[in-house]
């Protein structure tokens, strides 16, 4: 630490520097591109990344897209309100203090310029809660070299993508671009806009993105910022901020050692028994669905029959000469900042190289410690990490009411995602196809509408939760809630009731919930609430519990809500 704070601005002065400096008229636009995206991976303008085709997920191909704003939701640039104003007023003083610390000249002006660009990115960028934001197919646009060239005139991309994939790129060769009119504007942008205005756009970028690995000063800056846009009311500790570094960096060796010290093979079994049990559930609900017709459903069992699942850990964790494989990049105890260039232009240069390779389903995305899970559409693979399978979501010693209201309700929860509005695009081999009937998807959009609905009713601090953007969660929420439950009923059913639990008056399909809710408990200040309404597709938490529990008949019986109250209402929405 005493190094970083010696050295203060320099190493980034050293990387202003690579790039050009600051009001560089001679720099071309297209070399900064490449130093921006192809060497300090900072997305400006748009992104550039390698990802499974969406129509054929057996290969790589590049991928194109909107990107480059620094705040986390386009409408915070148009301060249609006060919690958006307050945030683009401290966005604001974050950039002069930025400036200001690295020496730069004419901080007010460089702010405003680079700031009014953003805005104009701002306005030309489609909002997550578009509509065509959630249809893949209507954004999904496969396109020559040489046409991307024609739609976006004012930036060379052979020479950029030659650049940052050390190729040769033919003018037929692929890439997917996901936002075309978009791109269109861009360039149009690129010619109006000054080009001094543009270079420092792009350093900005940079900056922002390598800021967090300075001295003090600007991680207090940070810190201001976070302030204002989450209501965090002090810095995070330096040992946290080098665990979490740590784990970014390192996170596979990270995991080496947890999954030593906190997961065992055995768990992973039982896991394993408790995803199949769920999947079992869904399988019998698939048949009994009144509202999917045959073609649909063979369909939909050969997805879930098809659906990868990995659970624990990556096996290459328990080789330690593997484990050296996945960081073969230099690293010194003196040199912090280079040490994160360093990882940084490793990432880059693994994805770089999938272009040519051949697809590895079996690739984790987290760390064992993540606790997280996730669902992958375009891989039909479901992924639950160590991490996310310690108390209070799971333990193998817990009464299973308690595991299956927890973990349990999770795994089904990604489940579901297969069959949501943005998994639902995708069939079983992770191929973008619409398998189903139209008479099917008509009654299964009926069914999301009344949904929508449901969440378009909740409000928190005055703002209205967005029931299309949270839509897909909210499939998931509801849906893994009955498919854990069912799956416990065939747990009692199969090994006969559990025992009640000592001096607590609730039963076990009580405590099934009580888990559930216990899942999604968290404490949020005001500026958090305001910001993830705005950017989560995750609905507040407190409205993921009941939501989903109102909408359950079980629910209402095992607490004997009357019928028509607000836990227990008439009518319920229920897709799966």
């Amino acid at each position: 630490m005493r190094e970083i704070e010696r050295l203060g601005p320099r190493p980034m002065l050293e990387v202003i520097a690579d790039c050009g400096g600051w009001d560089s008229a001679r720099w071309d636009l297209n070399r900064l591109l490449y130093k921006a995206q192809g060497v300090y991976s900072a997305a400006a303008l748009f992104s550039i990344t390698v990802s499974l085709d969406d129509r054929n997920s057996s290969r790589y191909v590049i991928r194109i897209d909107q990107d480059g704003l620094t705040l986390p939701e386009r409408t915070l640039y148009l301060a249609q309100d006060e919690e958006s104003e307050k945030v683009l007023a401290a966005y604001r003083l974050f950039m002069e203090r930025l400036l200001s610390l690295l020496g730069a000249d004419s901080v007010q002006q460089k702010a405003q310029e680079i700031l009014q660009l953003e805005r104009q990115l701002a306005n030309i960028t489609v909002s997550e809660y578009d509509d065509l934001r959630r249809d893949v197919s209507a954004m999904y646009n496969k396109v020559t070299l040489g046409q991307l060239q024609k739609i976006t005139p004012h930036l060379r991309w052979k020479w950029l993508l030659d650049q940052i994939f050390q190729e040769d790129f033919s003018e037929d060769e692929e890439v997917v671009l996901l936002a075309t009119d978009y791109m269109q504007q861009v360039s149009q942008l690129i010619r109006s806009t000054p080009h001094r205005i543009l270079h420092n756009y792009l350093v900005w970028r940079v900056v922002v993105v390598l800021s967090e690995h300075l001295s003090s000063p600007f991680r207090e800056a940070l810190h201001e910022l976070a302030r204002e846009m989450e209501g965090s009311d002090k810095p995070q500790e330096l040992a946290r901020v080098c665990l979490g570094q740590a784990n970014r960096h390192f996170g596979m060796a990270l995991g080496a050692l947890f999954v030593h010290e906190h997961f065992s093979a055995a768990s992973k079994a039982k896991v394993q028994q408790l995803v199949e049990d769920i999947k079992y559930i869904l399988g019998q609900r698939l048949e009994e669905l009144d509202w999917m017709d045959a073609q649909t459903k063979a369909a939909a069992r050969a997805k879930l029959q098809y659906m990868m699942v990995m659970v624990g850990y990556p096996d290459f964790l328990l080789k330690p000469e593997a484990v050296d494989k996945e960081y073969e990049f230099e690293v010194h105890e003196k040199t912090y900042f280079k040490n994160i260039l360093n990882s940084i232009r490793f990432s880059m240069q693994l994805s770089v190289k999938k272009i040519r390779q051949e697809v590895d389903k079996s690739t984790w995305l987290l760390p064992p410690q993540a606790l997280n899970a996730y669902y992958l559409p375009n891989k039909n693979q479901m992924v639950f990490p160590a991490g996310i399978l310690q108390p209070t979501l799971y333990d193998p010693d817990f009464p299973q009411s308690l595991n299956y209201g927890g973990i349990g309700t999770i795994i089904g929860h990604e489940l579901t995602h297969g069959y949501d509005d943005w998994g639902g695009q995708y069939d079983r081999s992770g191929n973008l196809l619409h398998w189903w009937t139209e008479a099917s998807y008509s009654r299964f959009l009926r069914k999301a509408e009344c949904i929508v609905r449901l969440y378009d009713n909740f409000t928190v601090y005055n703002q209205r939760v967005n029931g299309k953007h949270t839509l897909g969660e909210n499939i998931a929420d509801l849906g893994g809630l009955k498919l854990a439950y069912h799956a416990y009923q065939k747990w009692v059913r199969e090994h006969g009731p559990e025992h009640p639990l000592h001096r607590l008056k609730y039963t076990h399909n009580q405590l099934f919930f009580i888990a559930f809710a216990q899942n999604w408990c968290i404490k949020r200040r005001s500026q958090s609430i305001y910001l993830q309404v705005l950017t989560d597709k995750h609905a507040p938490e407190h409205y993921r519990v009941l939501g989903s529990v109102s909408q359950f008949e079980e629910f209402g019986r095992a607490f004997h809500c009357p019928r028509d109250s607000p836990m227990n209402p008439g009518h319920k929405c229920s897709v799966w």
